[in-house]
């Protein structure tokens, strides 16, 4: 019983952790090593809309899309290189999951890293505006003292 129990309570985990495919079997290729080759491709291509998912997870009807046109071009017998080309040419730079590092995509590979450099400056300049001493650190009245010696 405990078993089950517990086997229910991890169901719904596991489903929401599960990866989500959102290719549909009428967008598949017959042939497994085409369709295996579309899905490696298709791993590594952003979707515009979703954009921090490959189109290969997302449902949106431009993912679907751009994993037709992926297919498309595979069935031509274009290389893996030359259909990741052709989508880049449609769409730019920014379908790549991972995108190269060049002028337009220097901002998406230093963002990051200036921010944070900012931020540090940022604190350290705080940091150096903030008083020496606090009030905690100063010596205590005459009236304080007594109010010390008071409550003890």
């Amino acid at each position: 019983m405990t078993r089950l129990l517990l086997a229910l309570m991890l169901a719904p985990m596991l489903a929401i952790a599960a990866p989500a495919a959102a290719v549909l079997p009428d967008e598949m290729l017959p042939d497994p090593a085409q369709e295996h080759r579309a899905r490696a491709i298709s791993k590594d291509l952003r979707c515009v809309v979703c954009q921090n998912q490959s189109i290969d997870d997302s449902d949106a009807p431009l993912a679907r899309d751009l994993r037709l046109l992926v297919r498309e071009q595979i069935a031509k017998g274009k290389s893996d290189a030359e259909v990741r080309d052709y989508v880049v040419a449609r769409y730019g730079n920014f379908v790549l999951l991972k995108p190269p590092v060049e002028g337009d995509t220097l901002l998406l590979w230093a963002g990051p890293f200036a921010v944070l450099i900012l931020g540090a400056i940022g604190i350290a300049l705080w940091q150096r505006r903030k008083p020496a001493t606090s009030s905690a650190d100063a010596p205590l009245s005459e009236a304080e003292r007594a109010e010390l010696d008071r409550l003890r």
